[in-house]
């Protein structure tokens, strides 16, 4: 007499993800994904479901919920930033990185041209739930383009061109211009030297209208001589102080874009043998590490960097992880600043 066969349904407990993966034919980590609405296709998760289905396979809640977070994957892209301004930004995605259980990627794009950069962004399609974009990739429009065609959400960080395809976080630059300039303004200081970041970022162009705005308020008037370009690079910083320093009235205050041209600043003034702040006061932007390893240490204004990016990633989680059905909320989410007094401004010389 033939022994019965034996049913392919077994207790359920004793089913393995590895044993739903060897019947589906595909690996444990696709299984994961289709138990968890992860990015499979709709053929591979009706086969997967069949398989869990036909063995009785009842997935620990706990450990999906962290295969889930462990299976989605965002991604940093970043080129030639300021490497204070990195630190802090890092500082923010690997705390929460860390803390949500995601894969946080980065990548460097060095220099590239549009057509690269549309290529880079294409390659990233199906490899990466989600993309992160500081300064300057921000506001590049190849970039964003081929990421919102692939259908990747995109956070862009200290952005202040609001996008109808990504999500931004960042501060209120104009105000935090604005602001620092009367700081200067308030000391005394009626002729204020500017250097500019870089000119295709709006917070750039932002934080100059702040500057502009809060001196036309004070009855000043902007001199065009004052006013230098730089990248938000230490050596453009360098380049722009030898030049401001050099006009035949020089300014007796310096407000620099970013950290890195601050401590700029404050170099070449000790290297021309002037006394930071008694013969010229410094203030910087973004309060990175960069204003505080300089003596004196920079009067600033604080962008919260860190914070900034633990926003941007929570943006991202919550688009990712959003039912199917439910459209998708682009955010602007405008952190508040502040300025931070330390030693770098005094009342202007006499004389």
């Amino acid at each position: 007499m033939d022994k019965p066969k034996k049913s392919v349904r077994r207790k359920a407990s004793g089913v393995t993800i590895d044993e739903v993966a060897a019947l589906a034919g595909v690996s444990p980590m696709t299984v994961s994904r289709a138990i968890n609405q992860g990015k499979v296709r709709d053929v591979t998760r009706e086969r997967v479901m069949r398989a869990v289905r036909e063995l009785g396979y009842t997935p620990n809640l706990a450990a999906s919920s962290l295969a889930a977070a462990h299976h989605t994957r965002i991604a940093l892209i970043y080129t030639n930033p300021s490497g204070a301004y990195l630190r802090e930004l890092l500082v923010g995605l690997l705390r929460v990185a860390s803390n949500a259980a995601i894969q946080l990627v980065i990548h460097y794009w060095d220099n590239l041209d549009p057509d690269a950069e549309r290529k880079a962004a294409r390659a990233l399609g199906g490899r990466v739930d989600g993309v992160i974009l500081p300064p300057p990739l921000c506001e590049s429009q190849p970039a964003v383009t081929e990421l919102v065609k692939a259908g990747i959400p995109v956070v862009a960080i200290a952005s202040g061109h609001l996008s109808d395809d990504i999500s931004c976080v960042r501060i209120d630059d104009f105000h935090a211009g604005k602001e620092m300039a009367e700081h200067l303004i308030q000391h005394g200081h009626r002729r204020i030297g500017f250097i500019r970041g870089r000119n295709d970022l709006s917070a750039s162009a932002r934080r100059y209208d702040g500057f502009v705005t809060a001196l036309h308020e004070a009855g000043l008037e902007v001199e065009p001589g004052l006013v230098q370009q730089g990248d938000y690079t230490y050596r453009s910083g360098l380049a722009a102080t030898e030049t401001l320093l050099s006009h035949r009235r020089p300014p007796t205050a310096i407000f620099a874009s970013n950290d890195d041209m601050g401590a700029a600043a404050i170099s070449v003034a000790h290297r021309r043998g002037l006394e930071v702040p008694r013969d010229l006061s410094v203030v910087g932007f973004d309060d990175t590490s960069a204003a505080t390893t300089v003596w004196p240490e920079l009067t600033t204004l604080h962008q919260p960097i860190a914070a900034m990016a633990d926003a941007a990633i929570d943006i991202l989680l919550r688009t990712i992880r959003r039912k199917r059905d439910q459209p998708r909320v682009l955010t602007d989410h405008v952190m508040p600043h502040r300025l931070v007094v330390r030693d770098s401004v005094a009342r202007p010389p006499r004389g």
